[in-house]
């Protein structure tokens, strides 16, 4: 609901900045559905089209909002929106997902064998429902072939305002943003990311890794002493985890070790090194190399960021 109100928002104000100029309006706007009304969050708010799919032959831009509930039945109950994205997109149209409407996108098929982002922490639902599209998981924005997604939750702000950039120039993007008050280069999620591990699957030797490893954060575990411990082969263990897990051991472990520094830094006041000695790591170069891919900030940003008592 927020991203549908809010993007009514930015585009008529670009609409009275434009007008401000002298020129006609840049966007003509509207709410488009397959019924009069729709109802979200279990009936609490609703959103009125002003309308429907089967009244607009032709547009140039769909942005498609965020969704909640059971995926694979929110696909079928919107088969008929679904197909006027289609033909839209082929017909010309520029198609946008924000947030978790990524799963309408990708319920197209035209995201298939392109890169997509969505909210970091359906990253495992996406990727199970969609096989064929490549997950970007720390992305804030992507574009491809006129098709463009965001990350979670309020990055549909900055996928917005990169469209009116597209759209309206540079100008108008940066006193939209000013108004707003969006930060206009923010282009990754991953300071925002909390790993859990992907447990949702079946193969019990898998779990038991899982587990291990994150009983044990401290420990230098290796791929192979995990395999002895559950009795498979390395290459089968390799196999499975990456199949389970949709990550190889290593990046598991790293992952499981990245979190713990992390909640150190944030709620402690344990230094960089101590929070690294804590995660089982020695050597304060990788270290900061692994911490700075995962996070996208150095361990000293991230602490600076999330600690209360080194905010600055």
């Amino acid at each position: 609901m927020t991203n549908i109100e809010g993007t009514w928002q930015i585009l008529h104000r670009v609409n009275d900045f434009v007008a401000d100029m002298g020129d006609p309006p840049l966007f003509d706007i509207h709410l488009v559905g397959a019924s009069h009304e729709i109802n979200m969050q279990k009936g609490l708010f609703s959103a009125r089209p002003d309308q429907l799919i089967k009244e607009v032959p032709h547009t140039d831009l769909v942005l498609i909002p965020s969704v909640h509930g059971d995926m694979p039945a929110i696909l079928a109950e919107n088969a008929s929106l679904l197909n006027w994205v289609v033909t839209q997109y082929k017909d010309g149209a520029a198609v946008a997902s924000m947030c978790i409407g990524a799963f309408l996108l990708a319920g197209t098929g035209l995201l298939d064998g392109k890169t997509c982002a969505t909210h970091w922490e359906f990253a495992e639902k996406f990727r199970k429902m969609f096989p064929a599209v490549e997950l970007v998981e720390d992305k804030i924005i992507t574009d491809e072939n006129n098709i463009y997604t965001s990350g979670g939750a309020y990055s549909w702000l900055n996928l917005v305002l990169y469209l009116v950039e597209k759209y309206a120039g540079r100008d108008i993007a940066v006193l939209c943003a000013k108004g707003f008050q969006v930060d206009l280069h923010r282009n990754s999620q991953s300071p925002f990311i909390i790993f859990s591990g992907q447990k949702d699957h079946e193969d019990e030797a898998v779990k038991k890794a899982q587990e291990y490893i994150e009983t044990n954060v401290d420990a230098r575990i290796t791929v192979g002493e995990l395999a002895s411990m559950l009795a498979v082969g390395r290459r089968n263990l390799e196999r499975r985890f990456k199949k389970a897990t949709a990550n190889t051991v290593m990046e598991y472990m790293q992952r499981v070790k990245m979190e713990a520094v992390k909640k150190t830094l944030e709620s402690s006041r344990l230094g960089v090194y101590e929070a690294m000695d804590k995660a089982g790591y020695s050597d304060p170069k990788a270290f900061r190399a692994i911490f700075k891919r995962v996070t996208g900030l150095s361990p000293l940003q991230y602490r600076n960021r999330y600690n209360r008592e080194f905010a600055d």
